[in-house]
């Protein structure tokens, strides 16, 4: 692993750990020329998974595209990034699993709005604002409403 300072080549692992759901591994690294530290993430590569968008196109899933949204949504809220992190990792798995090649853009909205739902009803209902598109303030109303009797 090259050293992001000094360039060399050759660095030491100083510790790794394990993600708490087991999908990357953090390496601290030293390096041994200017002896400096820097961190690492090691995760496996996976297979192209492709979203399908609601105009028919397709492009690769991004993760941190999902990531973003959910921290969005969840903007000046009580919601740890650890937890939003986790959300995003979870939702990530269960499309890698499920979903051999492609999957719908809707698909991957609802499971967002399933989680947040449970997380944060503020964060739900910005990021329903945004992915329901609502047309007038009695959609708006609707959902709130809907929320309230959960």
């Amino acid at each position: 692993m090259r050293c992001p300072y000094c360039q060399e080549g050759e660095s030491r692992v100083v510790d790794s750990r394990s993600s708490e759901d087991g999908s990357f591994i953090r390496r601290r690294r030293e390096c041994n020329a200017c002896r400096r530290r820097f961190t690492t993430y090691e995760r496996v590569e996976e297979r192209p998974l492709l979203v399908i968008k609601k105009g028919g196109g397709r492009e690769p899933f991004i993760r941190e595209k999902l990531l973003s949204g959910i921290t969005r949504a969840c903007e000046k809220r009580p919601v740890s990034m650890e937890d939003i992190e986790n959300v995003a990792a979870e939702i990530e798995r269960e499309l890698r699993d499920n979903y051999e090649r492609e999957v719908s853009s809707k698909v991957i909205g609802e499971k967002v709005m399933d989680r947040l739902q449970d997380l944060d009803e503020v964060a739900y209902v910005r990021f329903a604002s945004v992915y329901r598109q609502f047309k007038d303030l009695n959609s708006f109303i609707k959902t709130i409403e809907q929320m309230k009797g959960r």
